[in-house]
């Protein structure tokens, strides 16, 4: 029994209000998974009619407590940084998707321990900053082993691990773009199938066309894949209305969007998922989450945490820059952060606080979660629980 909470964030609607807020709460806990949650003057009666009667007890000491983050996007098996890069775009150069070739290389010359330990350290980071459950990507391979090699990898960490093979063209096949979509579609995905669960393409110019793009999910669909896409991060394009097409779980960055691509998604049930840390790391402008949301869109916020253009695990920062640059209210933020990143997964059992919902947790040391957007750059995460189980300042159990 965690009891104590000033504000417990459940994410479960009630009177309008998205988070369905309870103050003076108290949440418990069985067997990994949410048994109860509500008015701490109700908890007595809770336990009572659970099973077992005895109970460890925790006190938040009044302070906040919301579901454990969902990043849906990240791209956290590499080797190797881009820290040059960074200095260059803040010194004036314009960011282009080529430089994700510079990581190809040193992904592929790296050997499983080196990946495995980046990956762990990574993973760790993340769930030090509240982070429970992640979304990991390929795309740094571009090859078939390496590809195989990085889905695996990411498999011992998450569940969600989606394949990248149309990150860009691989460097072998420059100037051949059919031919790499063939690999991709053909022994690449058959290499990575066993391990993935989702497939994405990045649909923009510099990397692949709308055609080349559906051919690749439509593969992945045909083996039994969900579908993600990369799209209108540099520019308009067709990124957007491709995945609405196509019933794409999440179209992410969402950047430059038309009338109509905001309308398409607001007829869909495919979720934008906006990555402000992009946009912090390149200049580019901000996405406009404001114009989505009063469309009806279904926003998530996700790090896309990566080497090139978003080399940040921070959830919480991710809440603080949407907040100040893209339009949210810091009660739409943290849903995004949480009930949002995992409807962009189609998850049902993480992202709400709320009877058999996995018992995934976040204290913050803040009597609200405005502290979040409020307190930029501060560590307020301090105790996380995911399935029940506290994980240590190391992100292990």
């Amino acid at each position: 029994m965690l009891t104590g909470i000033g504000e417990l964030t459940t994410n479960v609607v009630v009177d309008r209000d998205p988070c369905g807020t309870i103050h003076d709460a108290a949440v418990l806990v069985r067997n990994g998974r949410i048994a109860w949650a509500g008015r701490a003057t109700d908890a007595r009666d809770a336990v009572a009619s659970g099973s077992d009667s005895r109970v460890r007890v925790a006190d938040a000491g009044g302070r906040a407590v919301i579901p454990g983050f969902v990043d849906s996007h990240t791209h956290l098996v590499f080797a190797g940084d881009r820290a040059e890069e960074f200095a260059a775009r803040m010194a004036g150069e314009r960011y282009a998707a080529g430089g994700i070739r510079t990581t190809v290389a040193a992904t592929r010359a790296a050997t499983d321990d080196d990946l495995r330990t980046r990956l762990a350290a990574l993973v760790a980071e993340g769930r030090a900053q509240g982070t429970t459950t992640v979304e990991v990507k390929t795309g740094y391979g571009l090859d078939v082993e390496t590809e195989a090699r990085l889905a695996r990898l990411a498999a011992e960490v998450t569940d969600e691990v989606t394949f990248l093979g149309a990150h860009v063209v691989a460097p072998d096949h420059t100037g051949s773009a059919e031919e790499y979509v063939d690999l991709v579609v053909g022994d690449m995905l058959r290499a990575v199938a066993s391990h993935v669960r989702w497939i994405d393409a990045f649909c923009e110019e510099g990397a692949f066309t709308a055609d080349q793009c559906r051919r690749v999910l439509e593969a992945g669909r045909a083996a039994g894949l969900g579908i993600r896409v990369h799209g209108n991060q540099l520019g308009y394009g067709e990124g957007v209305r491709l995945a609405v097409d196509l019933g794409a779980a999440a179209v992410d960055h969402c950047t430059f969007l038309s009338d109509d691509d905001v309308a398409a998604l607001a007829g869909s049930d495919t979720v934008a998922t906006l990555l402000p840390g992009v946009e912090f790391s390149t200049r580019q402008p901000y996405p406009d989450a404001r114009r989505l949301l009063d469309a009806g869109v279904t926003v998530a916020l996700a790090s896309d945490c990566n080497p090139g253009s978003s080399f940040t695990s921070s959830l919480p920062l991710m809440i603080a820059l949407a907040v100040r640059e893209m339009g949210m209210t810091p009660a739409e933020a943290v849903w995004a952060a949480t009930a949002g990143g995992a409807r962009a997964l189609r998850r049902t059992d993480v992202g709400l606080i709320a009877p058999g919902m996995r018992a995934d947790l976040v204290l913050l040391d803040a009597p609200s979660r405005v502290h979040l957007a409020y307190r930029p750059g501060v560590p307020l995460v301090r105790r996380v629980w995911k399935d029940g189980e506290e994980l240590r300042a190391a992100g292990a159990p």
